[in-house]
């Protein structure tokens, strides 16, 4: 059984397997599912998933902020299936692990459609966690450093319980992630499930949405199309900034690993909005301006992991700076937008 939960061990045995996998006619492959596989973080965990000829993939995504150019790669692959699926409908497959993602992240998708947003984190996480209990799966939510509101303790550790508004514009995401963790340790006490929770901090990498709403995607747009890079007020609250392959990497052992956490994944480098947007400006168009814009309601002012569960437990912490990882971005957006360097 897990171990490292803060809120009570359960004593319960985990479901079995289905009896297929003892079948002598049954690959040994693993059998995976990622929910929301098509999307940023969810096709990057792909690409490190297929890379194990042991292990087969399933990927389940409705495409509300996914894109199948993120799996074009591996469709058709022997070892891969792609379903169109909203997990807020009941999925029946055989798998031994699932990751569920399924979840818009950026707040122009989850303010567009909060009632959706909030029914994936309730309904398609009831849905994965009994999923998990049929076939005896472990399953990992990736969480949020959203649940932490915008918190009254800096940095956050994960017993902080959080300072989040019930009713405000982005409720449905934090208060939608904070009812999906309690369902995974409510399913791990009352029925055994082996769950694990990862409460992940801000990521930028290749394959963002372009203009999705958030900074980093935000300001390499703007920068690369020569406009100016909307800081909003009052430019001083912070961001911590992990690579999308330090976060992959994180995952994976958090799912493979003995610790159900919480345990928040990310990387402690904090920077300010008004950083963030003179290294991209340094790094992208030194010609660009900077303006500053409102804010947004509820916009957390700080926002930086304690990663000490992470590096105890999992042997894991970041390894690539902001400074390294920008680069890597920006060379993906120009191919997107079609705009080659001066």
């Amino acid at each position: 059984m897990a171990s490292g939960s803060s809120n009570g061990d359960t004593q319960k045995k985990a479901p079995t397997p289905s009896p297929l996998r003892n079948s002598k006619y049954f690959q040994s492959n693993m059998r995976i599912l990622i929910t929301g596989g098509a999307g940023f973080i969810g096709s990057h965990l792909v690409d490190r998933l297929m890379e194990n000829e042991k292990n087969e993939v399933i990927v389940a995504d409705n495409y509300f902020t996914g894109s199948k150019d993120n799996l074009k790669k591996w469709i058709g692959h022997p070892r891969f299936e792609l379903i169109r699926h909203d997990v807020t409908e009941t999925l029946l497959v055989e798998v031994d692990q699932i990751y569920h993602l399924a979840c818009p992240a950026s707040p122009i998708f989850y303010k567009h459609n909060p009632v959706k947003t909030i029914k994936t984190n309730v309904i398609g996480t009831l849905n994965m966690l009994g999923l998990a209990k049929r076939v005896g799966a472990r399953i990992l939510l990736t969480s949020t450093s959203e649940v932490y509101g915008d918190p009254l303790v800096h940095p956050q550790t994960e017993d902080y319980w959080g300072n989040v508004n019930p009713i405000g514009v982005r409720s449905c995401y934090d208060e939608g992630k904070r009812v999906a963790e309690t369902l995974m340790f409510d399913y791990h006490r009352q029925h055994g499930i082996e769950i694990r929770v990862a409460r992940i901090f801000n990521t930028y990498g290749p394959r963002m949405n372009i203009d999705d709403g958030r900074v980093v995607s935000n300001f390499i747009a703007q920068a690369l199309r020569g406009e100016p890079l909307t800081v909003q007020l009052p430019g001083t609250q912070t961001r911590s900034f992990c690579y999308v392959s330090d976060m992959v990497d994180g995952l994976i052992r958090l799912m493979e690993g003995d610790n159900t956490g919480p345990i928040n994944i990310g990387n402690p480098g904090e920077f300010t909005m008004m950083e963030l947007a003179e290294t991209v400006k340094e790094l992208i168009d030194q010609d660009v301006t900077i303006k500053v814009v409102e804010n947004t309601p509820d916009d957390p002012r700080q926002r930086k992991p304690v990663i000490t569960k992470a590096k105890e437990l999992l042997g894991w912490e970041p390894k690539v700076s902001l400074r390294e990882g920008l680069p890597l971005m920006e060379e993906d957006f120009r191919q997107r937008l079609g705009i080659s360097k001066k």
